[in-house]
């Protein structure tokens, strides 16, 4: 799947200073997309008869926890190959896989808890609210900041405290939250 996901960004030009940002948010963002519906399409998977063995208590959080678990691994997976692709700088294809993994477990957590407290499609909108702000807030980084001469990833702790770590704590926050009160939920429902 990574190797054939990568084959054709080869033909994509190599980018340039004036299209590096919009390189870098189009490619962020495939992966936040591709992420959500990994893990929108192995949440319909889960039954009552995943992690059976914890219980009504542990069974709603481990099977949320694994999904989301291995939708990470597999951005990480389709991430890492890509950026190579499009001939990023390491630096930046590390900020790139940063940024997918932290986007994918939180956009995905919070799209399994609000699936899980709501209807499924309210889960996917909140999954994509997550996504789009979290790439968004990248976005405004790396527009104040901009990229090293050599097109790598720009480190600037103070602009991080800025425009991303508020968001990326609030995104974390929404997804324990949202994941929680849904186990809770699916928990109460399996009593009903």
């Amino acid at each position: 799947m990574e190797l054939r996901s990568s084959l054709p960004l080869l033909l994509v030009p190599g980018a340039t200073a004036a299209t590096l940002l919009p390189y870098t948010m189009v490619h962020l963002s495939a992966l936040v997309a591709f992420g959500l519906i990994v893990v929108a399409d192995l949440a319909r998977l889960i039954d009552d008869s995943s992690f059976a063995w914890l219980g009504a208590t542990g069974r709603p959080m481990s099977s949320g926890a694994a999904v989301v678990a291995l939708t990470v691994g597999v951005v990480a997976l389709v991430t890492l190959p890509t950026s190579a692709a499009l001939r990023f700088d390491p630096s930046l294809q590390f900020l790139q896989l940063l940024s997918a993994l932290d986007i994918a477990w939180a956009a995905g957590t919070t799209l399994v808890g609000v699936g899980w407290m709501a209807k499924r499609g309210w889960g996917y909108a909140a999954g994509a609210v997550v996504g789009v702000v979290c790439v968004w807030s990248i976005w405004n980084y790396l527009a104040a900041v901009g990229f090293a001469p050599d097109g790598g990833w720009q480190v600037d702790g103070a602009t991080l405290m800025r425009y991303v770590l508020p968001y990326d704590m609030a995104a974390a926050a929404v997804a324990v939250i949202t994941l929680t009160l849904g186990a809770r939920r699916v928990r109460q429902a399996a009593f009903a």
